[in-house]
């Protein structure tokens, strides 16, 4: 059985000042962070997969990157509605939300539920959280009809005002992935950027423009055909 305490040191053997340099150049919250990069943390998740219970244990530690090693060790299929609520309250980093959505939350049954519950809260990454499983659940879910992901286009019409920089960006990605499922999700996502460039915001005017650029370039278009 894996100890926390052996875990936490591992963790800290692999950290290194310049990893700390770098996340706060790509504006990571290095509060509570060692300094550990993505591979490294990947690599260290090999040896404790499926593990519930030290998912729950790393979370608890309040380290930025136990946090991350939670996400990539928890056990999706023992991860209820109430852990996700709880997890995403303490989302205080663009990384911490989007590794957390899309090597965990995603996998969930409930999944496209809290894409839509988050999208509706005012606290920055909890809506970020919303938005980047969307994105995710566009290119992880295979088998999802058109249809689920046709209802999040209101939910993306609805928060392309919000001028953050990480919800803005996560709103794009959920377009662009979108419309990069299939021809007619193509058209419809299209559809709906040319809707938000309406908007007088200065975020939707960014989210539809750039979204354009890539849902109606010939390399998405002759990948789709």
């Amino acid at each position: 059985m894996a100890n926390i305490e052996t875990v936490l040191l591992e963790l800290k053997a692999l950290s290194k000042p310049e990893g700390l340099q770098r996340m706060q150049k790509f504006g990571v919250n290095t509060e509570k962070a060692l300094g550990v990069n993505i591979p490294s943390l990947r690599n260290l998740a090999k040896k404790y997969k499926k593990n519930h219970s030290l998912a729950l244990e790393l979370w608890a530690s309040e380290y930025h990157e136990a946090r991350i090693l939670a996400a990539l060790v928890d056990d999706f299929t023992k991860v209820d509605p109430q852990q996700m609520d709880d997890w995403v309250k303490d989302f205080n980093s663009w990384d911490l939300c989007d590794q957390c959505c899309g090597n965990l939350f995603d996998k969930t049954t409930y999944a496209f539920e809290k894409a839509c519950q988050w999208t509706q809260h005012e606290k920055e990454f909890i809506k970020r959280a919303g938005f980047v499983m969307m994105a995710e659940l566009a290119v992880h879910d295979k088998q999802a009809s058109n249809d689920r992901f046709e209802s999040f286009f209101p939910l993306i019409v609805r928060e392309a005002k919000d001028e953050r920089n990480f919800v803005k960006k996560a709103v794009n990605w959920a377009l662009r992935q979108i419309g990069k499922r299939n021809m007619e999700l193509n058209q419809k996502a299209i559809s709906i950027a040319r809707e938000i460039k309406l908007q007088q915001f200065k975020s939707s005017k960014w989210i539809a423009a750039d979204a354009l650029r890539e849902l109606t370039s010939e390399k998405i278009l002759s990948s789709l055909k």
